[in-house]
């Protein structure tokens, strides 16, 4: 046999194993999924969009301590806080600049209080860039809507924390 008709004969026989390959994985279910439609479950230690967490009696949790904006590599927060009548202290003002932000959760970490969260939602898309920035009341309407799913998230992380 010649060396040009064993070369020949090994590819024939790559041939028929490649398609015994495809048609043995042709006929199995598929492994992606229809995205928009379905969806992967999150772990309850995703980082997604932000947001700013009530108390159960619907007062806001963040202190103004500052501790989230100094600890942010990215710079991306910036926060304004007042005196109030009672003594306390609330911020007037807290930005989040979302196409600076790494995602890294410091700020998460830092908050001594759980105010400021990484959320559930990975879809948030926008048109323009001035929509990433998030405002006080963004942040807030976020934390609203995201409540629930966010406290059964740290309920479920607590012992690993």
């Amino acid at each position: 046999m010649s060396p040009a008709q064993i070369i020949k004969s090994f590819t024939l026989w790559e041939f028929v194993k490649a398609h015994a390959l495809t048609l043995r994985y042709f006929f199995r279910p598929k492994a992606t999924i229809n995205y928009p439609f379905e969806k992967n479950p999150l772990s309850p230690r995703f980082r997604g969009e932000h947001v700013l967490r009530r108390y159960p009696n619907g007062e806001e949790r963040c202190i103004a301590c500052k501790l989230c904006e100094a600890v942010c590599p990215a710079q991306a927060i910036t926060i304004e806080a007042e005196p109030r009548d009672d003594g306390s202290r609330r911020t007037t003002r807290y930005d989040i600049d979302m196409t600076k932000c790494i995602y890294c959760n410091l700020c998460a970490e830092a908050c001594p209080v759980d105010a400021v969260v990484e959320g559930p939602n990975f879809e948030f898309s926008t048109e323009t860039r001035e929509e990433l920035i998030y405002d006080k009341a963004k942040l807030l309407d976020n934390g609203d809507r995201w409540e629930a799913v966010i406290a059964a998230n740290l309920a479920a992380d607590a012992p690993y924390r």
